[in-house]
């Protein structure tokens, strides 16, 4: 593929570029702000019950009857985190979120776990998410059972391609399936209320069955069913998931920034705890059965079903219970769940690059992923997100139940150490605030904050307690290496800033003499020109170098040379083992050694074309040599390009790409009269 090819399908995937003026136009109002960073924590009523029954089947069904007090505990503790991030947003409206929150208020250690938990949960979203989208697809299609992995592969690659468009147009995109996906289940839950009030809601089809406990939990009850019942509740807080989103978002906000993403904080907090109570319930009442291995825990009569019977999601028998007289509802709630779940992981899309920006800004990550790509998006931070979730994805073979384990460990952790932040923010503030009303505010916020860090302090222990050792501890240690290598970064950057930092003592340092070094393989016009520019330069000495590979190519090298009377002596350097670059460096230091104080100029001749297979052709000893000279000290290396007629074709190609129809409209012809 040419560049010219390779371009126009880059503007054919992800649009035409658009200027950093046009910054604005990208932001978000709240009915698109809703679905962009909701879209996860919306979607975790999709799974989040799955999980919860998957963990109570472990004793039976004795279990089951605490699947709805579990639910109201998780609704709790959500509203109770709503209401402490609403207080974040007005706060710090700049986009840190819980980083930096715990950046300014606890240290930049804190800070730092913040984002490594931030991260790696973010990662974590986009490969649950799509796995279990792909899981509910499979219950209304089952021909995809055993393709799972390539197609949540292929999701991840389309969500990339739909965020490098940039985060409006991907927002406006993802907003209908998640407003049908909240329809669907709101009004699967309105029907069921009305099936069960009328008397005509059928029980489930797995209501038949019974379970069989796991070895050790035949008896519910005790120390273990406590801690069974911790775990099941730590399943269900990864309804959770994705509150923090908004904080770290409030810049993609229109104005009012704060205010708006408080409202759409409260709208989440609201919508999703009406969904996830409704399917609790609705699960109860038609004596749903959902358990880890359906094939050996479910029994009929006393015996396993066995590996022919496939269980559907809870969503999925829920629906098929509801729209038992109506089939084509099912596939809707099916089709919308599996879109949503999917598109959850857009929420990832727009948190982490965001945050990874700011961590970049901080040097604690690559500074490339500091700025924006072409249609204003964090383009590399959107890539680095998409190859670590199918990194997951493949290693875990998209198992939602092994995913799982390791999810909300980071989130419980940014959660906890952002209230603690947030009661240090306000104490600290009501230190010097001397308005009454100001300060009946700001202790209102602070006790919202307490409350939010002993419930989130809480919950983090239960899943630490309950889920290290089912798959957490792999979250910790990518937790901590992610830690070390973001600290290894900034370590880095900082060393490299004292190096080049200049001292009070230090003053702008002549060379004692330019030695000029012009390199040649034959007597060609780009030899010529890079002689010409060296000798330009006036140097206080010029040579050409040769290195003698083959005697007889160089003695006519060197006879063309004497011919054509060229005022530079040519040198040849012996070369026993037909070695190129070898010869040169040694040659370069050692007139580095006998003049220490000299500068050495080699100026390297190098063909400049115009298409990509041309550079396989071309140039490889060139780079080969720039790569040992740069780092020899007192050495400096100067490319002279010679253009070929393929690079005057490429240049006419981007050229004329460039005077794209509306380029003008779009402000090239006002810039260029302003000129």
């Amino acid at each position: 593929m040419t560049p010219a090819l390779g371009d126009i399908g880059k503007r054919i995937l992800i649009g035409r570029k658009l200027r950093s003026t046009q910054l604005g136009e990208t932001l978000l109002p709240k009915k698109i702000a809703l679905p962009v960073f909701a879209s996860d924590a919306l979607s975790s009523v999709a799974y989040a019950p799955d999980e919860i029954f998957l963990t109570l089947s472990v004793a039976g069904l004795a279990a089951y009857g605490f699947s709805w007090k579990i639910g109201l505990l998780v609704v709790f503790v959500m509203l109770v985190v709503v209401a402490s991030y609403r207080q974040n947003v007005h706060a710090y409206p700049s986009g840190g979120g819980d980083y930096e929150v715990a950046t300014v208020n606890v240290g930049p250690t804190a800070g730092l776990t913040v984002a490594s938990a931030l991260m790696v949960d973010y990662v974590l979203t986009v490969a649950v998410s799509i796995s279990s989208g792909v899981q509910n697809a499979k219950s209304a299609l089952p021909f995809l059972a055993g393709h799972e992995a390539p197609l949540a592969v292929g999701l991840v690659l389309v969500l990339t391609a739909l965020n490098l468009r940039g985060v409006r147009e991907s927002g406006a995109l993802f907003a209908i399936p998640t407003y049908i996906f909240m329809a669907s289940i709101i009004g699967m839950a309105i029907w069921g209320f009305i099936r069960l009030s009328a008397g005509t809601l059928p029980m489930a089809d797995s209501s038949q069955f019974e379970i069989r406990p796991e070895p050790g939990h035949e008896l519910f009850g005790g120390l273990a069913g406590a801690f069974l019942l911790a775990r099941a509740f730590s399943s269900g807080c990864a309804a959770l998931t994705g509150v923090e989103a908004i904080s770290n978002g409030v810049p993609a906000f229109r104005k009012p920034k704060s205010k708006n993403a408080a409202t759409t904080l409260l709208l989440l907090g609201t919508i999703a705890v009406t969904m996830l109570m409704s399917i609790l319930f609705l699960a109860s009442k038609i004596k749903l059965r959902y358990a880890e291995d359906p094939a050996t825990q479910l029994l009929r009569d006393g015996r396993p079903v066995g590996d022919t019977y496939t269980q559907k999601t809870v969503i999925g028998q829920i629906g098929d219970s509801v729209f038992s007289n109506f089939s084509p509802a099912f596939y809707l709630v099916i089709g919308a769940t599996m879109l949503i779940l999917v598109l959850a992981a857009n929420t990832a899309f727009n948190g982490f690059p965001v945050l990874a920006s700011i961590l970049a800004k901080d040097g604690y990550l690559p500074k490339q992923l500091h700025t924006r790509g072409d249609r204003l998006a964090y383009s590399n931070g959107i890539i680095l997100l998409a190859l670590c979730a199918v990194g997951l994805i493949v290693a875990f073979d998209a198992e939602v139940t092994k995913l799982i384990q390791l999810y909300i460990v980071g989130v419980f952790v940014s959660f906890t150490l952002s209230q603690f932040g947030m009661i240090r923010h306000w104490t600290r503030h009501l230190k010097t605030e001397a308005d009454g009303a100001r300060r009946a505010q700001m202790m209102r916020s602070r006790v919202i904050n307490a409350v939010g860090l002993t419930m989130t302090g809480i919950v983090l222990v239960i899943v630490l307690i309950t889920k290290f050792t089912h798959g957490a501890y792999i979250a910790i240690i990518a937790m901590a290496l992610l830690f070390l290598l973001m600290k290894g970064i900034r370590r880095h950057y900082d060393t490299v800033g004292r190096e080049m930092a200049v001292d009070p003592s230090d003053q702008l340092m002549l060379p004692a003499r330019v030695h000029a070094i012009v390199l040649v393989s034959k007597l060609h016009k780009p030899t010529l020109r890079a002689l010409a520019f060296a000798k330009a330069a006036r140097p206080y000495m010029l040579e050409a170098v040769t290195v003698d590979v083959d005697r007889d190519e160089s003695e006519a090298l060197q006879a063309e040379w004497d011919a054509r009377d060229i005022p530079v002596p040519l040198k040849r350097l012996a070369s026993p083992y037909r070695e190129i670059t070898r010869p040169i460096v040694q040659y370069v230091r050692d007139i580095r050694r006998q003049s220490p104080r000299d500068v050495v100029m080699v100026y390297i001749p190098e063909y400049v074309v115009g298409h990509w297979w041309e550079h396989i052709l071309h140039n490889q000893s060139a780079l080969r040599l720039k790569g040992r000279l740069l780092f020899t000290p007192g050495v400096m290396v100067t490319s002279v390009p010679y253009q070929l007629i393929s690079s005057q074709a490429a240049e006419e190609r981007q050229d004329r790409e460039e005077r794209v129809a509306g380029q003008v409209r779009r402000g090239a012809r006002k810039s260029s009269g302003d000129r």
